[in-house]
């Protein structure tokens, strides 16, 4: 990995860490946070927000990139999430998995980024956790 793109990930695992700081995890006490890179060049972070209701949870990763769409940026280049002690335990979920694939601005070169707490962190692509996104398309009578 070059120096800047290992720059960009430090950069936004250490965001993500910090917005694991302002999860809302009363119930599962499993705090979550992330950081997106948006195609724009800024850096939106999310984090988990929990309801007592489960179905209405809502992951850090959806909240990251919610956040980014709601701005006006509509695409990402990496995202970083950050959930305990070992990378693999903020691997994301499926829903965060195809959210993820609408907004990649590419999807073999879009990068996530598994975190630990300590920062040692494994790249991957929104390709390699969803191989077989349900990906857009144009209505028929367009």
């Amino acid at each position: 990995m070059a120096d800047k793109e290992r720059q960009i990930c430090d950069l936004l695992v250490e965001k993500a860490i910090e917005a694991r700081q302002k999860a809302y995890a009363p119930y599962s006490k499993f705090s979550v946070g992330a950081a997106v890179l948006g195609a724009d060049g800024n850096i939106y972070t999310g984090c988990n927000i929990e309801n007592v209701s489960y179905g209405m949870t809502m992951c850090a990763e959806r909240t990251a990139i919610f956040k980014m769409v709601s701005e006006g940026c509509t695409q990402f280049d990496a995202i970083a999430i950050v959930a305990g002690e070992n990378a693999t335990d903020g691997a994301p979920c499926g829903a965060c998995r195809q959210v993820m694939g609408e907004f990649a601005a590419d999807l073999d070169k879009t990068k996530v980024i598994l975190a630990a707490l300590n920062g040692d962190y494994i790249v991957e692509t929104v390709a390699s956790l969803m191989p077989y996104p349900f990906v857009k398309f144009k209505p028929q009578d367009e």
